[in-house]
């Protein structure tokens, strides 16, 4: 039994949370609205000796605090909460049980799974009612008190526009562990991801934001464990402000490593975008262990079934939901955003199951308090918010349905692109997606940025798969091929897997040429998953969240076709960057601007003319061209553009189609600027208007209209 040693402490202040050196001491505040006592815990240099144990003496505004003189950075702590435990009214308070510090900075150790931390005892009769004396603090993980300095020299945010922004999502251990350049003990770190030869390739396939898989501390599950497996994407967060120390190459200075990080990143001009879990925690139901939020304050930071407190609501389908309604931890939340900008300086947030964030008791509410808290925070008004607009929960699927100043993923956009270039969406179809999905977003001044257009992302098959595999194949992940979705819409070109069928091959490399046409010559704002660019394969497994392998670390070793892929990335997001006309801050709507005569968008079928209504109508219609005028209006000044006018034409048939090419009074040449049938960069040969040209079947083309005043 630890003796308990009584040691000097000030009353300290109530803000702000967590643990905080002021360069002679440490302030220790917690929220607990419904404790009796709350302990600070000081452990020795190890985590395996508990030293002391100090009262918190004051409790100011639900908030107990104290301050310890003596406390500096690199002291490892946790805390023991007192209060009833009566689960049948919600409360969990269990002071065996060690428990984290929501606000804490940094951590040391990993959590070693044991019936001790749990707040029930285990295979008791009276399964989570019963309560467990045994103490957990050997199996836990440990808050460190922080020292978050750091010398940003010059560094600065870039400040990418929404409309030139491109996402490129990549997992911090995945994207490096197999990189040639990047020495062995930096691989899968942050200081790996920060690699002059890494950022190097991202900055030169010209994305503009790296949208980082979640980073924050947290749990790996205890049944995947079992099973030799690991909660790889680590949607199991357990602290809010801390990077992971997995991430670390040396975690004693996992803070500074990851700013270091951020700094080189945005010396190349590139964002960082978190993608962070605040919809549950790694606590699981009310069978689940007591870590942290269970055990400070129960009924505060979850939603719990309102005649049954025992129960959690679960509208994440991962056990709990967190109370975002509960005025600190809407507080939580946002303190936890503004730290990782003002102080991480990261440049915006994906949010995960964001639904959950606009939940009130009767429902999603794009007034909720939270939506609310972040729209009129000046801080978090400065960088790009997005939500992963869905969740499990009652009226969960809100794409669309976030206010002004929200950006949102669209799954409608890679469904129907996905259907369309396997012969299964109509042309009609694809049409508004690649206007933004106006009929979605174009309301409240939103604008085409808010649609995030994606084609593949970390959940789910990658492109080179898309094109292989009919059918998922997660036999790897140990659940007998029963996980993961579905309803992949992919289709294999007639092979299911890996073939050295040519014609499959070509098939397959022009089916993934034109997916990535179709998602960077759409408007609204690009993502691209890390390694697309390249082919990169998870042989078919599409739910790879626990695959800490070689099925889901990015393979630089990609050869000639990865080297092609790459190039023609490159071209692509160099076309987006030069051609303002791809990336337009309004809405294209294909009406006519009377006052300017020009139409914004015309639609052009295979005769060179504009799209006659029964076209649309026409299930054999898969061929037709995008006309994107540059004279259409750019901005709310009723002015005309100047901007090149282009049309790119989608032909998902399988055969050959002769395409006539529009007339334009003016004009007289259009130059080819992309052929996907054609590997290698055809050159801006220039074609008359009202010349047919042969679209190749499955494959997209762009041009350019050539004038006086506009050269090639």
């Amino acid at each position: 039994m630890t003796e308990i040693v009584k040691r000097t402490i000030r009353e300290g202040l109530p803000h702000p949370r967590g643990a905080t050196w002021d360069g002679t001491g440490t302030n220790f505040a917690l929220f607990s609205a419904n404790a009796t006592k709350v302990e600070v815990c000081l452990f020795d240099s190890s985590g395996k000796q508990e030293l002391q144990r100090i009262e918190l003496p004051e409790f100011t505004d639900e908030i107990w605090h104290g301050y310890l003189p003596d406390v500096a950075p690199g002291q490892l702590y946790g805390y023991r909460v007192h209060g009833p435990y009566a689960p049948e009214e919600g409360h969990r308070f269990n002071p065996n049980k060690l428990l984290l510090d929501p606000y804490a900075r940094a951590h040391a150790g990993q959590l070693i799974w044991n019936d001790a931390c749990f707040g029930y005892t285990i295979g008791h009769e009276d399964a989570d009612l019963s309560f467990d004396e045994r103490d957990s603090a050997e199996f836990m993980p440990k808050c460190i008190v922080a020292d978050t300095g750091f010398d940003w020299q010059e560094s600065r945010s870039p400040l990418v526009p929404w409309d030139r922004t491109i996402f490129y999502e990549a997992h911090v251990r995945g994207y490096t562990m197999r990189h040639p350049a990047v020495p062995e003990s930096l691989r899968g770190t942050f200081a790996g991801l920060a690699t002059k030869e890494v950022i190097q390739h991202i900055k030169s396939l010209g994305v503009t934001s790296v949208e980082l898989l979640p980073i924050h501390m947290f749990a790996n599950d205890s049944h995947l464990l079992d099973k030799g497996l690991t909660n790889y994407w680590g949607y199991n967060s357990l602290g809010f402000f801390a990077p992971d120390p997995r991430y670390a190459a040396n975690p004693a200075r996992m803070v500074q490593e990851f700013k270091d990080m951020v700094a080189r990143l945005h010396d190349a001009g590139i964002e960082v975008i978190l993608d962070v879990v605040h919809n549950h925690t790694a606590e699981g139901n009310e069978r689940g262990p007591t870590l942290s939020f269970k055990g400070i304050d129960n009924a505060s930071y979850y939603r719990l079934m309102p005649d049954e407190k025992r129960f959690y609501i679960n509208d994440t389908g991962t056990g709990n939901t967190l109370n975002i309604s509960q005025p600190r931890v809407i507080q939580m939340v946002t303190d936890s955003l503004r730290y990782w900008v003002n102080e991480m300086r990261v440049d915006g947030f994906r949010f995960d199951l964001g639904t959950i964030l606009a939940r009130e008791v009767n429902g999603f509410d794009n007034q909720s308090g939270f939506l609310k808290a972040c729209g009129q925070d000046p801080v978090l008004g400065g960088v790009k918010l997005i939500a992963e607009p869905w969740d499990c929960g009652p009226g969960g699927y809100q794409v669309g349905g976030f206010p002004p100043g929200w950006a949102e993923w669209n799954d409608k956009f890679r469904d129907t692109a996905r259907d369309f270039w396997k012969g299964e969406a109509p042309a009609a179809a694809l049409t508004p997606r690649l206007c933004a999905s106006g009929d979605i977003f174009n309301h409240q001044g939103r604008k085409p940025y808010a649609s995030v257009n994606f084609i593949t992302a970390h959940d789910g098959f990658t492109l080179n798969d898309t094109v292989t595999y009919n059918d998922k194949h997660n036999e790897a992940n140990g659940e007998d091929n029963n996980d993961g979705s579905s309803d992949n819409r992919s289709w294999n070109c007639g092979v299911e897997g890996p073939t050295d069928d040519p014609e499959i091959v070509a098939l397959r490399d022009r089916q993934v040429r034109n997916l990535l046409a179709t998602l960077l010559l759409s408007h609204g704002t690009p993502l691209l998953l890390a390694g697309d660019e390249f082919g990169r394969t998870q042989q078919g497994n599409n739910n790879a969240y626990c695959q800490d392998s070689e099925i889901s670390w990015v393979d630089w070793d990609f050869g000639e076709r990865g080297r092609d892929l790459i190039h023609f990335v490159e071209r692509l997001t160099a076309l987006r960057r030069n051609f303002p006309i791809l990336r337009r801050q309004r809405f294209l709507t294909g009406t006519i601007n009377e006052e300017l005569g020009v139409k914004d968008v015309t639609w052009i079928n295979a005769s060179g003319a504009e799209m006659p209504d029964e076209g649309w109508a026409d299930e054999n219609m898969h061929c037709f061209g995008m006309l994107m005028d540059g004279r259409a209006q750019p901005t709310g000044v009723r002015k005309r553009g100047d901007d090149r006018t282009m049309l790119v034409i989608f032909n998902s048939h399988y055969d050959l189609v002769n395409f006539t090419l529009p007339e334009s009074a003016g004009h007289a040449t259009w130059t080819l600027l992309i052929d996907t049938n054609v590997v290698e960069h055809p050159g801006e040969e220039d074609f008359a208007t009202g010349q047919a040209y042969q679209v190749t079947g499955r494959s997209v083309l762009v041009f350019a209209l050539d004038s006086d005043e506009h050269t090639p």
